[in-house]
C-alpha cells in the first residue's frame, strides 16, 4: 500500500484515523479532527480517501470527518477551561425569603435630568428564577424589564433608565421560583407580587432613603420579607383592577363630594362642567389618568340620569386643552349610548370647547 500526503485514514488496530500530515521514513504523521499528529506505521493504517478526494459516506469511520486545513489558517486554540463554581455559603438567616427592590439615582443632587438604576436584593440561601415586569396607567399590557436566574445572597442591577421611561412604570410586577442546586433544601411557594408605583417619588430627593441593602439612599420596595410576599395575586390582575375601579366609582360619591352640579339653562338644555376644578375641592394625590377617569364617571352619572328622557340635550363643558377628555366622551358615547347623537355646542354661549349630546 502506497500512502501519500493528504490521504485520509484510519487505524486497524485503534479507533479513529484522520489525514495523512507527513511521512518521515516508516513513520506516517496522521492528524486528527482536532489536529493533534500521532505516528503510526504504514501497515497499522487503511486508507479510505485518496489524497485530492474526499472518501465517501461509506467508507469513512463513523467517528472520523475528513476536514480541509488551509495552509495560513492557525491552528484551533485549546478552548480556556470553564471556571469553578464556587459553593454557596449559606447562613441561618438564608433560609428565609427576604427580597428587595431598590431604585438609586446615578446623581441624586441632580434628579430632574439623572437616570436611575433598578437593582435586586437577593438575601436568601435559594437561588431565584425572576422576571420584573412593568406597565403604565393607559395599557393593561405588561413589558419584560429582566429575567434570570439571581443567585444566592447577591444584589444584582437589572436596568438603566431614565425620566422618559417613568410613564410606562407606574405599576411594577415581580414573579420568581425559589429553589437550591445540588443540595436537598424545603420548598417556597411561587410567586407574583404587583404593586403601584408612585413615579413622582423620581424628582424628590426626600423620598431616597437609607438602606441597610444599599450604600446609597434609594426608594426601596420590599418584595418578600421572612417568606412572606408583599402581596400575592390569587386572580387574574386585570379582573381585580377593575373590580377596585367599579368600588372607586361607587364610592366617590361619599368620599369625595362634589362642588357643582348639573344646572339647567332657559332653553331646557342640562350643562354640565367637566372641568376638574368645578368637580372637586381637593386634588390632592390625584394623578392624570385618576382625574380624567374621574371625569369620565361624572360623564357616565349625567348620561344614565337622563338617558330616557328622549329628546333632552346636554351640554358638557371639557375644554379645548388637548383633546383627550373629549375624545374618550365620545368614545363612550359610540360605545354605551349609540342612540345619542353629538355636535359641537354654541361657542357664543358656552365658549369653545363643549359638546352637545341629544337623547334619542
Amino acid at each position: 500500500m502506497n500512502v501519500k500526503i493528504n490521504d485520509i485514514v484510519r487505524f486497524l488496530n485503534d479507533v479513529g484515523g484522520g489525514r495523512v500530515a507527513r511521512i518521515d521514513g516508516k513513520t506516517i504523521y496522521v492528524e486528527d479532527e482536532d489536529g493533534f499528529e500521532r505516528p503510526v506505521l504504514e501497515r497499522e493504517l487503511v486508507v479510505v480517501g485518496q489524497a485530492g478526494t474526499k472518501a465517501s459516506a461509506y467508507e469513512r469511520p463513523l467517528d472520523i470527518r475528513a476536514r480541509q486545513v488551509e495552509p495560513d489558517k492557525p491552528a484551533p486554540k485549546a478552548q480556556p477551561a470553564p471556571e469553578p463554581v464556587l459553593p454557596v455559603e449559606e447562613t441561618p438567616e438564608g433560609e428565609v425569603l427576604n427580597v428587595v427592590l431598590g431604585y438609586e439615582a446615578r446623581e441624586i443632587k441632580h434628579l430632574n435630568t439623572t437616570t436611575f438604576y433598578a437593582s435586586l436584593v437577593n438575601d436568601s440561601n435559594y437561588y431565584l428564577y425572576f422576571t420584573y415586569m412593568t406597565r403604565g396607567d393607559e395599557t393593561s399590557e405588561w413589558t419584560t424589564r429582566y429575567h434570570g436566574i439571581v443567585e444566592p445572597n447577591i444584589q444584582v442591577q437589572l436596568e438603566e433608565f431614565g425620566h422618559d421611561d417613568l410613564n410606562d412604570m407606574t405599576h411594577i410586577a415581580v414573579q420568581y421560583v425559589a429553589f437550591k442546586q445540588g443540595k436537598g433544601f424545603k420548598l417556597k411557594n411561587p410567586a407574583l407580587i404587583e404593586q403601584r408605583l408612585d413615579v413622582t417619588k423620581f424628582y424628590k430627593v426626600h423620598c431616597f432613603h437609607d438602606n441597610p441593602y444599599y450604600d446609597v439612599p434609594v426608594i426601596a420596595i420590599e418584595i418578600v420579607t421572612n417568606d412572606r410576599p408583599a402581596r400575592q395575586m390569587h386572580i387574574d390582575s386585570s379582573e381585580l383592577e377593575r373590580a377596585m375601579k367599579e368600588k372607586k366609582r361607587l364610592d366617590r360619591p361619599q368620599r369625595k363630594p362634589v362642588k357643582k352640579n348639573e344646572k339647567h339653562d332657559q332653553n331646557g338644555i342640562i350643562v354640565q362642567d367637566l372641568h376638574i376644578a368645578s368637580l372637586m375641592d381637593n386634588l390632592t394625590g390625584m394623578t392624570p389618568a385618576a382625574i380624567l377617569e374621574y371625569q369620565m364617571d361624572k360623564f357616565r352619572e349625567v348620561m344614565d340620569a337622563n338617558i330616557n328622557k328622549h329628546g333632552q340635550r346636554i351640554v358638557f363643558i371639557h375644554g379645548k386643552g388637548e383633546g383627550k377628555l373629549r375624545q374618550h366622551l365620545l368614545g363612550e358615547l359610540r360605545r354605551r349610548y349609540p342612540r345619542c347623537t353629538a355636535q359641537d355646542a354654541s361657542f357664543r354661549e358656552y365658549g369653545f370647547g363643549a359638546t352637545q349630546v341629544t337623547i334619542h
